[in-house]
This record gives structure tokens, C-alpha cells and sequence, in this order.
């Protein structure tokens, strides 16, 4: 679901609301797939993060990678 959003940010609720198990996110960043982006002050506790080039990689045709600067 990150795919299409600013900056590929993966999204914290699944479609039908519920939040994305942190279990899930710790898979993604350990395979490398997804790395922490900032930060939330709100919510410490929240992964904030957004797909890397091996997660987009991974996602095929559709997928963009991030910008490096």
C-alpha cells in the first residue's frame, strides 16, 4: 500500500481500519524491504516508515523507487 503514497509511506491501518501489526513492520525492515522514516511525537510507539528500493524491487512492475539526494 505504500506504493502510491508521497515518499512510499507505509500506511499504520490496514484498509479496513485496523492497525498493521508491529510484528509485521519489524518483518519488512529486517528483510529490508521497508526502513524507519521519523519519528512520530504524537505516538512514540508507532513505526513510522516507507518502502526502500529492495521493497520496491521486491513489488515489481508499478513500483518507483525513492529519490536518493
Amino acid at each position: 500500500m505504500g506504493v502510491g503514497q508521497p515518499g512510499g509511506k507505509l500506511p499504520l491501518f490496514d484498509r479496513e481500519g485496523q492497525q498493521i501489526r508491529k510484528a509485521t513492520i519489524e518483518s519488512c525492515i529486517r528483510n529490508g524491504w521497508a526502513a524507519p522514516w521519523f519519528d512520530n511525537p504524537i505516538k512514540p510507539d508507532w513505526l513510522v516508515c516507507r518502502l526502500t528500493d529492495e521493497g520496491y524491487a521486491l513489488l515489481g512492475e508499478g513500483a518507483f523507487p525513492i529519490q536518493k539526494t
